[in-house]
């Protein structure tokens, strides 16, 4: 009988620690863990999904090294070198935002690929969250090469799914000229290209592309597409960049290929008529063969007597 009154007491005791706590609204978090692939050059946020008003201290680990720390005050923040002395790895790519303690890894590389590890430890909350994140794929930075001649169109493609909630946004010389949020699009939002590009944009929502229509050489230079994606747990930002050259156009002679073929075809037949007419005068000037007889018959030319027998006949008629 007082066994059974021990455990009831111990059972009674159990049950307050637990009222305790949920009245004083402390819980703990168990830690799960989410995959995200990027290309080298992208930069991606990691989402804690708190805010930092509510004084936890969150603090990012990278393979088992403090990268990043920021408490709900404010009063302790720091990021790479600034938490590990000698730890400097990321070079000033890491970015903290300070209401939600999110971070963000900037111009990415093949070795940023691995595990990072959140904590947040707060008066009533615990929890941990992991990022296996995978960094692999051509440079999403590197530079296609477009070419075209001035007056065609020329179609910038960014070679990606487009999903709808993504925020494209298309750059000419770092000032923007067209963008698509969700099922909204606006081209030529920058003052200075609104006359450059005038009505010569066209945007297609279902890829993404910007399409640049009668071409100048004007419009030879570096474009820059940035896509931002948004899931609950992590944000990518791609970059990609076009280099477009348009050389100027082959002046139009303004003859048709008709024209050109009939004019061929003339001067072949002018050709062919001065070889007959050459041709037909010489033969008619060939003399034709003659034997001894035929000379002595000949009557003398008139043109072709001797000068002796002209001057005889002219004393002749004299006397």
């Amino acid at each position: 009988m007082r066994e059974k009154v021990e455990n009831m007491k111990l059972l009674f005791n159990l049950l307050q620690v637990f009222l305790f706590l949920l009245d004083n609204g402390v819980s703990c978090v168990g830690s799960d863990e989410v995959s995200v692939s990027v290309k080298e050059g992208d930069s991606v946020t990691l989402h804690t999904d708190v805010k930092t008003n509510q004084q936890e201290d969150i603090k990012w680990y990278f393979n088992d090294t403090r990268i990043a720390q920021i408490s709900g005050d404010l009063s302790k923040i720091c990021t790479d070198v600034q938490c590990n002395e000698g730890t400097e790895r990321f070079r000033d790519r890491l970015k903290l935002d300070h209401q939600t303690g999110s971070l963000t890894i900037t111009n990415i590389t093949n070795t940023d690929s691995g595990l990072y590890e959140l904590k947040i430890i707060s008066s009533s909350t615990s929890s941990d969250k992991n990022f296996n994140v995978a960094v692999n794929g051509v440079p999403a930075t590197e530079r296609e090469e477009m070419k075209g001649n001035e007056g065609e169109s020329v179609t910038l493609d960014p070679g990606v799914i487009k999903n709808p909630n993504d925020l494209i946004m298309w750059y000419f010389n770092d000032s923007r000229i067209a963008e698509i949020t969700g099922e909204q699009s606006k081209t030529c939002t920058d003052d200075l290209y609104k006359e450059r590009f005038r009505n010569r944009l066209k945007l297609d929502h279902q890829t993404g592309s910007l399409t640049i229509t009668n071409t100048r050489t004007t419009d030879s230079g570096v474009y820059h597409l940035q896509i931002n994606s948004t899931s609950s747990s992590f944000s990518i930002s791609r970059v990609k960049r076009f280099n477009v050259t348009v050389t100027g156009a082959v002046p139009d002679s303004g003859l048709s290929s008709a024209i050109v073929a009939g004019i061929v075809v003339a001067v072949v037949l002018l050709v062919a008529v001065s070889a007959a007419v050459v041709y037909c005068r010489r033969r008619r000037y060939i003399p034709a063969e003659q034997n001894d007889s035929d000379v002595n018959n000949l009557s003398p030319d008139p043109k072709c007597i001797p000068l002796s027998q002209i001057q005889t006949k002219a004393a002749n008629e004299t006397v």
